[in-house]
C-alpha cells in the first residue's frame, strides 16, 4: 500500500484522529478506486466528497455537456462551465479540491460493449444515472465482475439508496426483475427534481462507498433506504435475495451483458411523430390568431407549467386528466393542441382521433418553439 505523505497526513487529520479510520483507514482510501457513472446531479456530490476524502483513483463516465438548467442541482459545475463537456468541468473542479487524487475520464456512453472493460479495474461502482437501461447495465456488470454497486435514484422530492452486492445480498434485479413499461415512470427531466435532493442521496452513496472501503459500519446491503424530503423522513425496507434472479440467483440465465435499451423497451427510442397533415407551425398558428379564425387552442400541459407561460386564449386541459374532460370539446370545431414540445399534445391528438374527432392540429415544437420563433419575450423552461 502506498504510504501517506506528510502533506496528506495533515490534510486528512480529522480522519486520522478517528479510531474507526486512523492511518490504516486513510491508506485504504488512498489505495482504493471508485468508478462514478455520471457527473450530474448524483455524480456532483459523489465526486466532491470522495475526492475530498482522499480516494486514490476516481473514474468518471459521462459524455454530456453542461447545460444552463443543470446548475440548479449539479453543484460540480458553474455558470462558466455551460457548454463544456461535463467530464472536463468535473476534472478541473475535482483537481482543484484535491490534486493528489487521480481522476480518470471516460467521455463516452456506457454500453454493453465497453462497460466490462471500463469497470474491471475499479473496486466499487457507483450508479449516478437517471435511466433504466444504464441501471440494469451497471447492475449486471457488477454482478458479473463481483463488485458492489452503490445505488441511488431521485425524483421530485423523493430518493432511494442501497448497496447491491450479489456476493452477500440481493442485486438490483432481485428488487426490480423487469423495467416498467416505457413512459410509465416519468424521468427527472419530465417530472422535475428538488435541487438539494441529489445532494442528500449522493452524500449517502458517498458515505456507503467510504464505509465499504474502510470495512466499517453496517452498509446498506439488503436494505433500501427511502427518503421523503417533504416529510423529512427516512424509511428502510428489508430486501431479500431472489433465488430465481436471472443473474445472481441459484440458476442464472444471464451470463453476459445484453441489449439494455431493447430490454427496457427503448431500443432506437425516437419520439413518436405527428403525421404531417396534423401539424401546424408556430407561424401558421400566429397567422390564424391574427385573422381571428374560429378554432379552439388547447394546452395539455400541467397547471404548474401553464403558470410559467401560456399562449393567450388557450384552454388548459392537462393530459393527466384529458380522457375525463373531452366532453368539453366540440368535434365540429377545429382544435389545435399544444404542450411543451409537442409530444404530449400528439398523444392527446391520437386519443381524440380514436374518439372520432377529425379537425385536429398539433403545434410543431409546442410552446417552446412558439417562444423561440414568435414571442421571444416569453419565458422558456426545460424538461
Amino acid at each position: 500500500m502506498a504510504q501517506l505523505t506528510n502533506e496528506e497526513i495533515y490534510r486528512y487529520s480529522r480522519h486520522l484522529i478517528m479510531p474507526e479510520v486512523g492511518l490504516g483507514g486513510q491508506q485504504k482510501l488512498r489505495n482504493s478506486s471508485i468508478l462514478l457513472i455520471g457527473a450530474g446531479g448524483l455524480g456532483s456530490p459523489l465526486g466532491l466528497y470522495l475526492t475530498a476524502a482522499g480516494v486514490g483513483r476516481i473514474g468518471i463516465v459521462d459524455f454530456d455537456v453542461v447545460d444552463f438548467t443543470n446548475l440548479q442541482r449539479q453543484v460540480l459545475h458553474t455558470t462558466q462551465d455551460v457548454g463544456r463537456p461535463k467530464l472536463q468541468s468535473a476534472k478541473d473542479h475535482l483537481k482543484a479540491i484535491n490534486p493528489s487524487v487521480e481522476i480518470v475520464g471516460y467521455e463516452s456512453r456506457l454500453t454493453s460493449e465497453n462497460a466490462m472493460e471500463i469497470a474491471k479495474d475499479y473496486d466499487i461502482i457507483i450508479d449516478g444515472t437517471d435511466n433504466f437501461p444504464t441501471r440494469y447495465l451497471v447492475n449486471d456488470v457488477c454482478v458479473l465482475l463481483g463488485k458492489p454497486n452503490v445505488y441511488g435514484s431521485i425524483f421530485r422530492f423523493e430518493g432511494q439508496a442501497s448497496v447491491f452486492d450479489a456476493r452477500r445480498g440481493p442485486c438490483y434485479r432481485c428488487l426490480y426483475p423487469e423495467p416498467p413499461p416505457p413512459g410509465m415512470v416519468p424521468s427527472c427531466a419530465e417530472g422535475g427534481v428538488l435541487g438539494v435532493l441529489p445532494g442528500i442521496i449522493g452524500i449517502i452513496q458517498a458515505t456507503e462507498a467510504v464505509k465499504l472501503i474502510l470495512g466499517t459500519g453496517d452498509p446498506l446491503v439488503g436494505r433500501l433506504l427511502l427518503y421523503d424530503a417533504l416529510a423529512m423522513t427516512f424509511t428502510e425496507l428489508k430486501l431479500a435475495k431472489d433465488p430465481k434472479c436471472p443473474i445472481c440467483g441459484e440458476k442464472p440465465t444471464l451470463t453476459a451483458l445484453v441489449d439494455y435499451e431493447q430490454f427496457c423497451g427503448v431500443h432506437g427510442a425516437a419520439q413518436p411523430q405527428t403525421p404531417e397533415e396534423f401539424l401546424i407551425t408556430p407561424e401558421e398558428l400566429k397567422a390564424k390568431l391574427d385573422r381571428g379564425d374560429d378554432f379552439l387552442l388547447v394546452d395539455v400541459r400541467e397547471p404548474h407549467e401553464f403558470q410559467i407561460c401560456s399562449i393567450s386564449g388557450a384552454k388548459l386541459m392537462p393530459l393527466s386528466r384529458f380522457t375525463s374532460s373531452i366532453n368539453q370539446l366540440n368535434s365540429a370545431q377545429e382544435i389545435i393542441l399544444h404542450c411543451h414540445r409537442g409530444i404530449r399534445s400528439m398523444r392527446a391528438l391520437q386519443f381524440l382521433r380514436q374518439a372520432g374527432f377529425r379537425k385536429l392540429k398539433n403545434l410543431a415544437g409546442g410552446i417552446d418553439a412558439w417562444a423561440q420563433r414568435i414571442d421571444p419575450k416569453m419565458p422558456r423552461y426545460a424538461t
